[in-house]
């Protein structure tokens, strides 16, 4: 037999489940399982939209002028093994034995 979640409101175990929601039918409170709710985790993407990981080549779509230094990344310049960041919109890599974080919707996979 299938165990329910006890009611959150009134910690009754009477709970049963009703399509997409648990009920309680002690005190009619209506609730999602906690364990059935799940953050999906953003995923760092490219421009097309292709999900990139860490290990991936990407190359530079435009040229991008380096804050803080005279270097400009040439559109075209391939960049192999990435590190993703917690921001899904950045990435860590090494251009010319330079570290530089670049942003994703600037890079293509591939």
């Amino acid at each position: 037999m299938t165990e329910y979640p006890k009611c959150p409101q009134c910690s009754m175990e009477n709970t049963y489940h009703d399509g997409t929601t648990f009920v309680c039918p002690d005190c009619g409170h209506e609730f999602v399982s906690v364990e059935n709710t799940t953050e999906e985790e953003p995923v760092a993407m490219d421009c097309n939209g292709t999900p990139l990981a860490d290990g991936d080549s990407v190359t530079v779509i435009k040229d991008l002028k380096v804050k803080g230094s005279s270097m400009v990344v040439k559109q075209g310049t391939k960049v192999k093994s990435i590190r993703l960041t917690e921001d899904p919109d950045l990435v860590d890599c090494k251009i010319d034995g330079s570290a530089i974080v670049l942003r994703t919707e600037f890079l293509r996979k591939g």
